[in-house]
């Protein structure tokens, strides 16, 4: 290969003068000296009459990812927008739930005054209804008494075949002094104790009377109850018992009503007291 000149420094053939040479380098030099802002502006200005090498340029400095960002940041902007609404949809449907959360305590605090209300008039209606039917059952137990005290002899002289029916104690009638006075000194030489002896005194109706067939003397302890249960039942015994204990005689215990279950029936039977069965009045 040929070796060149300097001659054939020119693309043209023609050789290159001294003077050339240096105006080359000096505008070399002078591109070299730029500083990097002024470079920027230069290639700014040169961007900006250029929009398609922007382009160029994006593609070559960005990633796709980069490349795409305005598209992203569209529906971001759209999303944003959606998410306002919704929030202000929020925002009314709790301002809603508020205003119904303060009529529901409006409400409810109405409601509790009206339970509260309801509350005491039931305790005044249980007190109403336990005082009725005590008085209901005072009356059922103060008529049972009456009918029985008027039919006693005739009852005692059917169910029992006894006769000579002295009644010695009743719900309103006290017994003669020598009665009490026996049951006390029962009480005070220990042939009752003294609960025996409340039990006498608080008997429904104690009868003095006679057997039809031998003619022997019998005490009767009756306890009255509209129905007859069991502690109508125990009540009799235990009266009889004390009856018997005091005055060294036969003591018969009856139950008196105007009903009594048969399991109480069987109860009676087998603690030896008798039931007696008294008819109701009819209503006029």
């Amino acid at each position: 290969m040929r070796k060149l000149s300097p001659a054939d420094d020119r693309l043209d053939g023609k050789p290159c003068t001294a003077p050339e040479n240096k105006q080359s380098e000096a505008a070399m030099k002078v591109e070299k000296a730029l500083d990097p802002k002024s470079l920027v502006a230069r290639m700014v200005a040169e961007l900006q009459a250029n929009p398609e090498a922007q382009q160029m340029l994006l593609r070559v400095l960005l990633t796709n990812e980069f490349l795409g960002m305005p598209a992203r940041l569209d529906r971001i902007e759209k999303d944003v927008a959606e998410l306002k609404v919704d929030v202000a949809a929020l925002k009314a449907d709790v301002a809603k739930l508020k205003t119904d959360m303060v009529e529901v305590k409006t409400g409810v605090a109405k409601l509790t005054t009206d339970v509260a209300k309801l509350t005491t008039d039931v305790a005044t209606l249980t007190t109403d209804v336990a005082t009725l039917t005590g008085d209901v059952a005072h009356l059922k137990g103060s008529d049972l008494e009456h009918r029985l005290q008027r039919k006693i002899r005739a009852l005692l002289s059917q169910e029992l075949e006894l006769k000579g029916v002295d009644v010695v104690q009743t719900p309103l009638q006290w017994p003669e002094r020598g009665f009490s006075d026996a049951v006390d000194e029962a009480v005070d030489d220990g042939r009752i104790a003294a609960a025996q002896g409340s039990r006498i005194d608080e008997t429904d109706f104690i009868i003095r009377a006679r057997r039809k067939a031998d003619r022997m003397p019998v005490w009767v302890a009756i306890e009255a109850s509209h129905t007859v249960h069991g502690n109508d039942i125990t009540r009799a015994r235990a009266s009889a018992d004390a009856l018997r204990a005091v005055f060294h005689m036969e003591a018969v215990a009856v139950a008196a009503g105007y009903s009594i279950d048969a399991a109480d029936a069987q109860r009676a039977e087998a603690a030896g007291v008798e039931y007696l069965k008294v008819t109701p009045a009819k209503a006029a």
